[in-house]
């Protein structure tokens, strides 16, 4: 009877432990989380890992001669130890360094270029600063393959290479460039760190903005000098947006695959995605097995993340009291500084946009008098009987152009919208259980996504969906982009939430504020900025999006990257130029329509 009565009792106490671990709202956000992420991470995971060791139908099994569909560690020795012909050297290890190389040193550009701005926007009385900050964004709206092609375009010359021409340096000003720094590991790192440096601008700057003055103004009245501050104060407190911003970047400079194709293969240097990319065709075991070593590498970076941010056992800068800024005065070096920095952004964000307007309009290649210049691209009709090449009508006249815009906006904002909330309450939920193991859990599988390689990422979706015939279409586009893009809203969810002092949600509790109402009324007001850019990032980049959807577009509908692929493939250079143009056109102007009803935009709470 006793021992009935004690197993009554320890259920009894169990039942309200459960009820009450149930009754926190962050508790149920990150088991909701752990169970989704589960099913829509781990499942590709896996999928991917037995890849790797199934023999494939075609010229695999036949190398292997082995059955397809049979179980192997054939893709394995033949990637890793093969030293015939130099093969393993070749196809992984001499790639692997040079990805290496490549992801860290476009981290670096990035944080170092998007974190110096940020701080000169929101610590100094910089000139310029709303110019600065609006133009900063270009870089990471513009597709990074365009960013590529204008610096080949820019700086080739006929000295590199078979069959080149030459660029404008050359042809214009009579600069012939050393290949290094056309082709090669220093190009592909320069651009894919510019290419990623606002998302530096946007993690950093918004922490910097927000972060409570009185921490600096308490070291300021005990004379602490400047950089002491920056040192011990400042870099501390913006250290998880500076982890969060070489973890994005390191994923993403490391599965890049357009940028390495324009400025590298020309010399052969290849990265583990152009090796992926290459290998898909023939060996897809080995290609997946790169991708998984993709993977791992995102993984070690993702750990060491953690034990920074956990080191300290609280990030808090948003107090809830008003504290004013108290900015850096540059002195005589403001206006030689802000100068060299507008001109510097008119060259990275503002030049390859008048130069993609310039080859939209050349009918001949290559001459750019007026007598070769025309709108028809554009606004032209019967273009095929005129000019010879391209659609019958200019973009802009054509139907299938609009089809995709408005296919390309509807997958953008469903996929922004879904990463956006759930980056919001995610974030919400690892900050208030922080340190805890679900917690961990559930932040790391949040960030599993972006750390697989699109093309992989969405062979694996496309594969899945054979199974699920209810997976079709605009769903599976809309799915696989939110679960893609997750990574980057609850980077910004966690990180706007990290910043909330507890004591501005318990004086809501204290009232008997529903946690919705929390929510909606308290959390999401105070940190609006953090929250909004946790929607505008997946758009912008859903906007611009190609490899992860190239495999899973129906051939019904269309996107506009698709569709600029297209035209590129068919060497209708003008059309692919103008969809670019209309592509940055659209998402500027998505920014600009979002700036002015919420007051918030991608750069906003940076600059103003």
């Amino acid at each position: 009877m006793d021992a009935v009565s004690a197993r009554r009792r320890a259920m009894k106490r169990i039942r309200g432990r459960t009820l009450a671990w149930l009754t926190k709202p962050a508790n149920i956000v990150l088991l909701v989380f752990a169970v989704a992420l589960t099913v829509l991470t781990l499942y590709p995971l896996l999928s991917l890992c037995a890849e790797t060791l199934t023999i494939h139908p075609g010229r695999e099994a036949r190398a292997a001669q082995q059955t397809a569909g049979e179980l192997s560690l054939y893709h394995f020795q033949r990637l890793f130890a093969t030293r015939e012909n130099d093969y393993s050297r070749i196809q992984f290890y001499e790639p692997l360094l040079n990805t290496l190389l490549v992801s860290v040193s476009a981290s670096l550009i990035a944080i170092v270029f998007g974190g110096t701005v940020a701080f000169l926007v929101t610590r100094t009385n910089l000139k310029y600063v709303k110019f600065v900050s609006a133009v900063f964004t270009f870089p990471y709206i513009m597709p990074s393959w365009t960013l590529a092609l204008f610096w080949e375009n820019f700086f080739k010359n006929v000295n590199i290479g078979l069959k080149t021409s030459n660029g404008i340096m050359a042809a214009v000003f009579g600069v012939y460039m050393p290949e290094w720094f056309v082709y090669g590991a220093f190009p592909i790192a320069l651009v894919l760190g510019l290419h990623y440096a606002p998302y530096a601008y946007i993690l950093i700057g918004t922490m910097l903005r927000n972060m409570d003055a009185n921490l600096e103004e308490a070291a300021t009245i005990l004379r602490t000098r400047r950089a002491r501050i920056i040192r011990r104060i400042t870099l501390p407190v913006v250290r998880p947006a500076l982890m969060s911003t070489f973890l994005l970047v390191f994923a993403s400079s490391m599965s890049a695959y357009s940028v390495p194709v324009f400025l590298g293969s020309p010399v052969r240097y290849y990265v583990l995605s152009t090796k992926m990319k290459s290998l898909m065709d023939s060996y897809p075991g080995q290609a997946y097995i790169i991708a998984s070593v993709m993977i791992c590498m995102g993984v070690v970076i993702l750990l060491l993340n953690q034990r920074v941010t956990n080191s300290r056992k609280n990030y808090t800068t948003v107090t809830g009291k008003s504290s004013r800024i108290s900015k850096i005065n540059l002195g005589r070096a403001n206006y030689p500084l802000a100068i060299l920095l507008v001109v510097l952004l008119l060259l990275v964000a503002v030049t390859p946009l008048l130069t993609f307007a310039m080859e939209s309009i050349i009918v001949k290649a290559g001459d750019y008098s007026p007598g070769n210049m025309t709108l028809d691209f554009w606004i032209g009709t019967n273009l095929e009987a005129r000019l010879d090449q391209g659609d019958s009508t200019g973009i802009l006249l054509n139907p299938r152009v609009w089809s995709a815009l408005g296919y390309s906006l509807s997958l953008a904002a469903v996929s922004a919208f879904v990463a956006g909330t759930c980056g919001i309450l995610l974030g919400y939920g690892v900050a208030k259980r922080r340190g805890s193991r679900l917690a961990n859990l559930v932040n790391s599988l949040s960030f599993f996504p972006y750390l697989m390689p699109s093309l992989a990422f969405g062979a694996i979706y496309l594969a899945m969906s054979a199974k699920l015939p209810w997976l079709r279409g605009f769903m599976l586009l809309a799915l696989v982009g939110s679960v893609k893009y997750l990574p980057f809203a609850s980077r910004s969810g966690l990180n706007a939430m990290l910043q909330l002092s507890g004591e501005i949600e318990e004086a809501a509790i204290i009232n008997g504020v529903p946690w919705w109402k929390r929510m909606l009324r308290v959390i999401c007001p105070i940190q609006k900025t953090s929250i909004l850019s946790g929607y505008l990032v997946p758009m912008v980049s859903c906007m611009r999006e190609l490899s992860l959807f190239v495999l899973l577009v129906p051939t019904s509908n269309t996107l506009l990257t698709t569709m600029l692929m297209q035209y590129s493939e068919k060497g209708w250079a003008q059309f692919g130029n103008a969809i670019n143009l209309l592509i940055i056109i659209v998402v500027l102007l998505v920014n600009f329509i979002v700036n002015k009803l919420t007051g918030a935009s991608i750069d906003k709470g940076v600059g103003g």
